[in-house]
């Protein structure tokens, strides 16, 4: 007997180090899919066996956290871009153009209340188109097209539209980066200075680093925009250095990003960082609410850092910041009712975003939720979160009533969060039971835009099943 327990000792031993590693990560922060990558840095340039065993590692950790990886099979979703034009204004006056020259002699003469109309074709455009003159209170200028996919333009050029007086709207358009050299497609909308009450519906943006850049400048802050119901996307990782971020919100304050499809937003090169969507640089009063965000859809297996959401990014040079300080990045931010799957790193992370709150957000194979730094403070009600919530470097967070896990379950592959969905890496996201559910006083619309009962389910949605686009009898 004794000879037994001698032989069980190193087994015990082993067990015990290994729980303590793991309880160690846990406190730390690290969950596996980011401990996987420096594990394969760490063994890099050695022999083979030690190189062979670091990417056997850091496979199985991946496993572990992820699951099998496939291509997400996006259905079709009534969130993004849909092809129902949005309605044209009544009363207003009416300039088609058919041609580039046309469309630049329209926006240079542009008076408020002027529907600028593209009419159906391809626009090759190879400097930007700037949007100088102001419109007015329910009187904007607006550029479109009569019926989405109708019109497409190819932008060979850093920037499509700069936009740099108020009330510019922007509808119904497919927009696409045609820069010779890939990495030069930097943003389809600059937003800038004088660009307030800016609004965007119903356009497919394809191939640039950052879709929407919105920053302010010496004339002013581009304050109170709306992005809404737009597909932004790329075919391909971006080769470039520079931020890859399809909506890149700087110093700018009011702001709604509501029902957006943000999908594969890859940095190849640099630090290979990369955001769905961030607000930073001072800002405030930031509303993120029912986006769809799938940080890698297509695009999957690459290296690198992809994050959802985010109040403060990866932080702002103090020039850029609203105050010149940035003493905190965003003040008072709302992530609400929000699908956020499929990233490599945080689906939320809070950097320096004092008083944020995110409610009823569902997060799905990503690293959970993520709070930093002594200015962060976070309240969180009624998320599901497959992955931790976690505070680092003196972040506060207030948890009430949400559905998440340990870092310990994920380091055993355990995710009851996620298994409560019939195929969520299919993104079939039918509950497999009732769902749970809560009760509160505030009952924002789900991620669907439908309204929520009085007992209503966790997470961003009641019935996944009314996001989708109904199907299209056979002719």
């Amino acid at each position: 007997m004794k000879a037994r327990w001698l032989l069980a000792v190193p087994v015990l031993a082993g067990l015990a180090g290994a729980m303590g590693g793991v309880l160690y990560l846990q406190g730390q922060g690290v969950t596996p899919r980011a401990l996987a990558p420096y594990i394969e840095k760490r063994t890099s340039g050695h022999n083979g066996v030690i190189v062979a065993s670091g990417q056997w590692f850091g496979a199985v950790l991946r496993r572990l956290d992820r699951g099998a990886q496939a291509p997400y099979a996006l259905p079709a979703l009534l969130i993004g871009a849909q092809p129902v034009a949005v309605a044209a204004l009544v009363a207003a006056k009416l300039v088609p153009v058919a041609s580039t020259d046309e469309a630049r002699r329209a926006f240079a003469a542009a008076i408020p209340g002027d529907v600028i109309t593209f009419l159906p074709g391809v626009y090759l455009i190879d400097r930007p188109l700037r949007a100088d003159r102001p419109g007015a209170v329910g009187r904007p200028v607006v550029v479109r097209a009569e019926r989405p996919g109708t019109v497409s333009i190819e932008l060979a050029t850093s920037e499509g539209f700069v936009v740099a007086a108020p009330h510019w709207r922007f509808e119904n358009l497919s927009i696409r980066g045609a820069c010779a050299h890939a990495a030069n497609c930097e943003h389809a909308f600059h937003v800038v200075g004088r660009g307030a009450h800016f609004v965007a519906r119903n356009n497919t943006i394809v191939d640039f680093n950052a879709h929407f850049k919105i920053n302010g400048n010496g004339d002013g802050f581009p304050d109170h925009g709306l992005i809404e119901a737009n597909t932004l996307t790329n075919t391909a990782p971006r080769p470039t250095h520079n931020p890859v971020t399809p909506i890149d919100l700087v110093a700018a304050s009011g702001w709604t990003i509501r029902a957006n499809l943000i999908t594969d937003f890859i940095k190849a090169h640099g630090d290979r960082i990369s955001y769905g969507a961030f607000a930073k640089g001072a800002a405030a009063h930031t509303v993120f609410e029912r986006n769809v965000v799938l940080c890698e859809q297509k695009l999957q297996g690459l290296p690198g850092q992809r994050v959802g959401l985010s109040f403060g990014g990866g932080g702002t040079g103090k020039q850029y910041c609203r105050d010149r300080k940035c003493i905190t990045e965003h003040d008072g931010g709302v992530m609400r009712a929000n699908l956020v799957a499929a990233c490599s790193d945080a689906g939320i992370y809070v950097n320096s975003g004092a008083g944020s709150l995110l409610a009823h957000n569902t997060l799905l194979d990503t690293a959970g939720v993520q709070v930093r730094y002594p200015e962060s403070s976070a309240q969180l009600e009624g998320n599901v979160i497959d992955g931790a919530i976690t505070s680092r470097d003196g972040a506060v967070v207030r948890q009430g009533d949400n559905q998440s896990s340990s870092i310990a379950a994920l380091y055993a592959g355990l995710h009851l969060q996620r298994s409560q969905f019939a195929a969520p890496g299919a993104l079939d996201l039918r509950w497999k039971n009732q769902p749970p559910r809560r009760s509160a006083p505030e009952r924002p619309l789900d991620l669907c835009g439908m309204a929520r009962p009085a007992s209503f389910a966790y997470g961003a949605f009641e019935d996944f099943g009314a996001c989708l686009q109904p199907r299209r009898p056979l002719n």
